[in-house]
């Protein structure tokens, strides 16, 4: 009961123009003012939790530190009360009478200043209680100070031009807002139980619900590694990520420079992309002291880490009066630079510790390493670290690294050379791999579709420049070779005569040293794209460069050999055999855009020579 008239109070000047920007502007959604509401609670008994421990008289000492949440659809309110340190009719006029003024702020000035440690509080700015009136039409506040002999004090406002505050009797420390709804949409129990756990579940105190828990999930990311059990790790995976499997990596840790931030993130079991599943959403939540200010934060992770799930928590963001958005955008680059380079050092040691259990890791998420050798140039190095592949030193199944490869690397070799293709059974039966494996040069395999445009954005490893083996620039040393080779004359006479006849399909025809078994190979320049590349850019219906490679031809090959003297002897023969001998290494090369005409060809050709 009042036990005095109510005096009425004008907000400070210009209220009702930031009323309206609070209402209307500052939130991008209104059910955020659950979310600020309970965060003030919870400051307010974070406040009373240190007072309980630093003062000795305090009224009402000892009562449960909790927030208690009433809906009532019929009268359409919502009612949260917390048993926190209450305010003074001093503080309800400088904290609720004047916009953008913090409590909570002026709260850790006079901490700092007495030389004590502040409390854990989430809010920093003012206006949060403002943000009552996008979904109220009327506000009560009902509050008793901590303070022995404070009296009981009713605020009340409409949101437009002041407020009136009464003493009443009967109050609890600590304050209750009853908000009159507009709409009973947050009058629902369900309703706003799902915003509680959406945004509040993690504060650190019971948040209840007509007298039911509904903060029952711990923030586990603040606790040290070692008080955290495998289980609870993976009970915490299945809350936070909406999860049945288990998480395949755990990464768990804080840091105090150059930020403050406690970060706990989870690889998932599967990667659903590669069951055509769709695109992963980004699962890392952003939180400042246990408050969930964006359940996906444009920009906090890159997006090719966009299958981890968990948890990131600053207590050094400088947000805006909203709590929405960032002011300071470099804290974001900051945390994405800090969060990704810790989580490739946590990759790398997982790879060394366990290489099995890493390989199984690199099958499933392995696509997202190579999009991010693709997008992310200041990780280039450490992503292209963790690649496993094949190559012409390792047994079939067996992966090995660039790392490894450059520990068998010849001493003065400054190139890594691969080939991709769609097996290493196809890249080991074309002509690239001979020369290589003739003079002891390892080549990595890439099989995966997506390899060549990854290996194009890669020019380097370790200082070791990456070389396709398919290039026609790579010089190679020469090899002692006793097999009878053309003359000098020949071979120019047939590279000369090769080269009219194939009318323009090829720059160039020349003697090589890079073939061994093969006859002839067809070698493109170092700019140009790789099959694969092609038939990328032909299914998106861009149009094509020309490029014309280099036709290398064995000057000892059997064939070559025959060829040479049939072009003298029997022309028109010699000229069918050339064409479909350069057409079969235009093919191998991808560079053939009609395989059907080659294979006619050469059936042509076989009912020509067989009698």
């Amino acid at each position: 009961m009042s036990t005095a008239s109510p005096q009425q109070h004008t907000f400070q000047a210009e209220v009702k123009q930031l009323l309206d920007i609070v209402i209307h502007s500052l939130y991008t959604d209104k059910e955020i003012f659950v979310r600020e509401l309970v965060s003030n609670a919870s400051d307010a008994l974070e406040k009373m939790r240190l007072k309980e421990l630093t003062e000795s008289d305090v009224f009402e000492k000892g009562k449960a530190l909790e927030i208690t949440i009433i809906t009532d659809e019929e009268n359409k309110t919502l009612t949260i009360a917390d048993s926190g340190i209450g305010m003074t009719e001093e503080e309800l006029v400088r904290n609720l009478g004047t916009i953008a003024h913090s409590g909570t702020k002026a709260f850790l000035q006079a901490m700092k200043e007495k030389g004590e440690a502040g409390p854990e509080v989430i809010g920093q700015f003012g206006v949060g209680f403002y943000s009552a009136f996008m979904a109220a039409d009327r506000v009560e506040v009902y509050t008793r100070s901590w303070e022995p002999g404070a009296p009981g004090l009713k605020w009340e406002s409409d949101g437009q031009g002041g407020y009136t505050i009464e003493p009443v009797e009967d109050v609890a420390r600590g304050s209750k807002m009853v908000l009159h709804l507009k709409d009973e949409t947050f009058a629902k129990k369900s309703k706003v139980e799902e915003l509680l756990k959406k945004y509040s579940n993690f504060v650190s105190f019971p948040i209840l619900v007509e007298g039911e828990r509904v903060n029952t999930v711990g923030a586990i990311w603040l606790k040290s590694k070692n008080e955290v059990s495998k289980e609870e790790y993976a009970e915490f995976y299945k809350f936070i990520g909406h999860a049945w499997d288990e998480p395949f990596y755990t990464m768990h840790f804080s840091a105090d420079a150059p930020i403050t931030i406690n970060a706990l993130l989870f690889t998932p079991g599967e990667n659903n992309e590669r069951f055509g599943m769709g695109q992963m959403e980004p699962g890392v939540a952003l939180y400042c002291k246990k408050v969930l200010i964006d359940p996906k934060p444009k920009g906090l992770l890159p997006e090719w880490l966009r299958f981890l799930k968990g948890v990131i928590d600053s207590a050094d963001l400088p947000l805006n009066i909203s709590r929405e958005s960032m002011q300071d955008s470099a804290l974001v680059r900051k945390l994405n630079q800090l969060i990704t380079k810790r989580f490739l050092k946590f990759l790398e040691k997982q790879a060394a510790d366990e290489p099995e259990k890493f390989r199984e890791f690199h099958e499933k998420f392995g696509r997202f390493l190579k999009e991010g050798i693709a997008t992310s140039y200041e990780h280039q190095e450490a992503l292209a670290g963790l690649l496993r592949f094949e190559s012409s030193m390792t047994e079939a199944g067996t992966l090995t690294s660039f790392a490894d490869y450059n520990t068998r690397a010849k001493e003065e070799q400054k190139e890594i050379y691969y080939l991709t293709g769609p097996s290493r059974e196809v890249i080991e039966s074309g002509p690239y791999l001979e020369a290589f494996k003739a003079r002891g040069l390892e080549v990595a395999f890439f099989t995966d579709p997506v390899d060549s445009y990854v290996l194009q954005s890669l020019p380097e490893f370790a200082g070791k420049t990456l070389v396709a083996a398919d290039r026609a620039e790579i010089e190679l040393d020469d090899l002692s070779d006793e097999k009878e080779k053309l003359g000098e004359a020949e071979a120019k006479s047939l590279t000369e005569w090769l080269q009219e006849k194939l009318g323009g399909k090829v720059a160039s025809v020349n003697v090589g040293k890079r073939l061994v078994e093969s006859p002839v190979v067809a070698l493109t320049p170092k700019d140009s794209l790789n099959p694969q590349m092609r038939a990328m850019m032909k299914s998106m219906g861009q149009e094509m460069p020309e490029e014309k490679p280099t036709l290398e031809i064995n000057a000892g090959h059997g064939l070559v050999k025959k060829l040479s003297s049939l072009k003298d002897s029997d022309p028109e023969l010699a000229e069918a055999i050339g064409v479909q001998l350069a057409d079969q290494a235009l093919l191998a090369a991808g560079l053939v855009e009609n395989p059907q005409a080659v294979a006619a060809r050469m059936n042509a050709l076989l009912e020509r020579v067989i009698k």
